[in-house]
């Protein structure tokens, strides 16, 4: 999981041949947060919650 699609195309440069099956999911989180922001944290597992939760579901 990446916040932003910046972060996911950084990676994808990067590691390209390292990534090759590999599912990466953008959480749409602007990286406009200082490190370990309260806010940031709460947001982050906020839209990791969500997403597990829609992943045990589907």
């Amino acid at each position: 999981m990446v916040m932003e699609q910046e972060h996911l195309a950084r990676l994808r440069s990067s590691f390209r041949n390292r990534l090759v099956g590999r599912t990466l999911h953008v959480l749409d989180i602007p990286d406009r947060f200082q490190f370990m922001d309260p806010r940031l944290v709460k947001t982050i597992e906020e839209r990791v919650e969500s997403f597990l939760s829609e992943q045990k579901a589907g």
